[in-house]
């Protein structure tokens, strides 16, 4: 019989700290490289448009999404949930997330935060602490079990 260590839900506080150590890990590595490309005017609160220019795009938000994704896929964490051992799985089986899901993942995120973060600080009021980009994607995240009130569970069991 195999050793199965016994997990929890990740509640919204360890999920919210995972968030702001990917938040500033990323400030390091885009920052000083939109700072080269376009100085300190890039911060001019007088200057136009949603994007200084296409380097901007693709360090603010086509690089972070690609990151993002394939952390999950070949990590089944961000670098944030790495540090504080939690990490996303297939809410139905337990298994890491196909590529699909974890882009269905990120496009949630747009989903869970357009009404007022409704759908993120929903993490800490439903009882799988699902997001609403989580019950999107058909994932949640979890940790080794300490003290959580619901262990986890899994419709499909692997052979």
């Amino acid at each position: 019989m195999q050793n199965v260590e016994p997990l929890e839900y990740a509640g919204f506080w360890v999920r919210v700290g995972a968030s702001l150590i990917d938040t500033v890990l990323l400030l390091m590595v885009t920052m000083p490289l939109l700072i080269w490309i376009y100085g300190w005017d890039y911060f001019d609160p007088a200057r136009t448009g949603l994007f200084a220019g296409t380097a901007d795009f693709l360090l603010s938000w086509l690089m972070p999404a690609i990151a993002i994704v394939a952390f999950w896929i070949y990590r089944s964490a961000t670098p944030g949930k790495m540090m504080l051992s939690v990490k996303i799985v297939d809410a139905s089986t337990g298994q890491p997330l196909r590529p699909g899901q974890s882009i269905l993942r990120y496009v949630g995120y747009f989903v869970a935060t357009v009404p007022l973060c409704l759908g993120l600080v929903w993490v800490a009021f439903d009882p799988r602490k699902q997001g609403w980009h989580d019950k999107l994607a058909g994932t949640v995240v979890v940790r080794s079990a300490r003290r959580g009130p619901l262990p986890v569970t899994f419709e499909h069991k692997q052979p």
